[in-house]
């Protein structure tokens, strides 16, 4: 599950946030697999989707994270949880999504498919009321 300032994202939700303000992003892994998963890399990269095929991942100036924008996973145990906190902080207005990458340290672990199969966040970023 990602939640984006504590509301669950899905493909079909656009999360609104301030520009200005940090918005909490929590990615929580479900391990359903009969076996431990890990060591591995959660990368959240953020992009602007153009609609005509054109995505702009060079945004620097328009958005930070507050920490790193990479968790590195020791190991998720069978049937637990692991939950990842971090923030984001928008610089400007617009449309954005998040990219949500696996890299496994070992090719021999297979991280389960559902992993995979994350929601695309959409965050809409507005001026402050």
């Amino acid at each position: 599950d990602i939640l984006i300032d504590g509301k669950l994202c899905d493909c079909d939700i656009v999360v609104d946030c301030k520009v200005g303000d940090p918005i909490p992003l929590e990615v929580k892994l479900t391990n359903w697999s009969k076996h431990s998963v890990g060591p591995f890399a959660l990368t959240v990269t953020p992009y602007q989707d153009y609609q005509n095929g054109v995505h702009n991942y060079e945004l620097q100036d328009a958005i930070t994270f507050v920490g790193s924008n990479t968790f590195y996973i020791d190991s998720v145990k069978p049937t637990k949880d692991s939950v990842y906190f971090g923030a984001l902080l928008f610089l400007y207005t617009g449309d954005f999504y998040l990219n949500i990458k696996f890299h496994e340290d070992n090719c021999s672990r297979e991280l389960p498919l559902s992993w995979f199969c994350l929601p695309s966040v959409h965050i809409r970023a507005m001026e402050p009321m």
